[in-house]
């Protein structure tokens, strides 16, 4: 695979990744972190259907890559876990067309192999004796936890809030913390944290949208990408990571 995956954390500095070279086509793809895996297929693939063209995935918290490509980073497409996050920056008049959906997704409890904190259910993160994660507000999992929190009338008593759900993942693999809420495609990449369903009531889920950045220098391409994403072959792969399809 030609493609570099980019982590951003405070900017858009480091997204070249040492530049395409040999005549190579770059395309800038933002990602929400929770579409990492996914997108690291779908990038494979789609330059296996495109030679000479190298897809550039960066990935963090969708609020986060709305703030960098509202500051002029050069994005091609925006994949973003919120509708509400790709709204802002279509209003800003940044996206071609519409976005569209592309992908489903719905919260579930995980805790580390074995669940050390004895964790069953929402009602547990109330529990001060319990290490509590969530994403941060203003980030779409975060956001997401604390609606369904809410409706099950539950205040959290809340140790730790990471930028994105991969960040809360990883502390959840490592022991750091005894329960969070993530994405449950996340727990099905991971071998070392299980998932706890959540009742459907209280349950919500997200869709996530995608679009094409205007007036950026690969918009056919970006174009293509879009088109590849929502295609039989791109639904199939989101269908094998357990994302729901619209």
């Amino acid at each position: 695979m030609r493609g570099r995956l980019c982590v951003m954390a405070l900017g858009f500095a480091t997204v070249a990744c040492g530049g395409a070279g040999d005549g190579m086509t770059e395309l800038v793809v933002s990602a929400a972190s929770s579409l990492t895996d996914v997108f690291t297929e779908i990038e494979s693939q789609f330059e296996l259907s495109h030679p000479g063209v190298d897809v550039i995935l960066n990935t963090g918290g969708s609020s986060l890559l709305r703030e960098q490509i509202l500051g002029g980073a050069p994005v091609d497409v925006f994949a973003s876990a919120s509708a509400k996050v790709m709204d802002a920056v279509a209003e800003a008049g940044l996206i071609r067309g519409e976005p569209e959906i592309f992908a489903l997704n719905k919260l579930e409890i995980g805790v580390p192999l074995g669940n050390p904190g004895g964790v069953e259910g929402l009602e547990d993160f109330s529990r001060d004796t319990l290490l509590i994660g969530l994403c941060a507000p203003g980030v779409p999992c975060g956001d997401l936890a604390r609606d369904a929190l809410e409706s099950a009338g539950v205040a959290p008593a809340v140790d730790s809030e990471e930028p994105n759900v991969r960040a809360l993942l990883l502390k959840l693999e490592s022991g750091e913390l005894d329960a969070g809420l993530v994405y449950r495609t996340d727990l099905l990449a991971s071998a070392l944290v299980q998932g706890l369903a959540i009742p459907d009531e209280f349950n919500v889920s997200t869709n996530y949208v995608i679009g094409v950045l205007a007036g950026g220098s690969q918009e056919e391409m970006a174009t293509e990408f879009v088109s590849f994403v929502m295609s039989g072959t791109g639904r199939a792969i989101f269908t094998d990571h357990g994302f729901g399809v619209p």
